[in-house]
């Protein structure tokens, strides 16, 4: 039987594949390391960005409280001659270029620790600059009943009404002068016209101390001294 012979032809195919070299991938992710830094980057600016400006809304918001007290209490102001004593009124220049007021006033209800004084609405106040934490310096009010001594609580822990205080000054108008004068001298009359800066500096965040932003307030006062004879004669 002959035989026959089958002949069989191998096809070989070779295939093209679309592979990624290895200069290729390191390309690609040294790309997308620099897009993540760029995206982290922009992200850590933001929140230091939005971190600022509710520091710096949150300190002006305290310096409008401050100055707003220091206001209403002016506005509530009283003087007697006969009783200067209780009711003297002082502006000092402390050595630290910062002022020391004191006056006594009749306070409303809704005034800031009204509640401790027992319905003592009469009280002599005393706003000043003091030593902080740290290196800060605070803006702090101190309360008494008049004809009373001010008690331990309020002489060690007074009111803090606004902290990193770079400045606190309060000028009261001479008429004589007919200038500002930064302290007042004459103990039987109260000025009718007081001028108040306060400027707050202390760091915002991010690492950058904030630049003094003092806000300046002119206050009238409504009321006078009442002379001693007038005094005498609604007895």
């Amino acid at each position: 039987m002959p035989r026959r012979t089958c002949s069989c032809h191998v096809s070989r195919v070779t295939r093209h594949g679309s592979a990624f070299t290895l200069v290729e991938i390191l390309i690609a992710m040294a790309i997308f390391s620099v897009v993540i830094a760029a995206i982290y980057s922009t992200w850590t600016l933001i929140l230091r960005a939005t971190q600022v400006g509710q520091n710096a809304a949150a300190q002006a918001q305290r310096q409008r409280i401050a100055l707003r007290t220091i206001e209403d209490s002016l506005t509530c102001i009283q003087s007697f001659q006969a009783s200067m004593k209780y009711y003297v009124f002082t502006n000092l220049a402390v050595s630290s270029g910062q002022s020391e007021l004191s006056f006594t006033a009749r306070l409303p209800d809704v005034f800031p620790r009204n509640g401790k004084f027992g319905g003592f609405n009469l009280r002599r106040l005393t706003f000043g600059v003091e030593p902080g934490g740290g290196s800060e310096k605070d803006l702090v009010l101190r309360q008494s009943p008049v004809l009373m001594d001010m008690d331990a609580d309020e002489r060690q822990t007074p009111l803090v009404l606004a902290r990193n205080v770079e400045k606190f000054t309060v000028e009261c108008w001479n008429t004589n002068a007919m200038d500002w004068v930064s302290e007042w001298d004459d103990t039987n009359s109260i000025p009718a016209v007081v001028r108040i800066s306060l400027g707050l500096g202390g760091n915002l965040g991010s690492g950058h101390a904030a630049p003094e932003r003092a806000v300046v307030r002119v206050v009238a006062i409504p009321s006078s001294t009442l002379p001693s004879g007038l005094q005498t004669s609604r007895r």
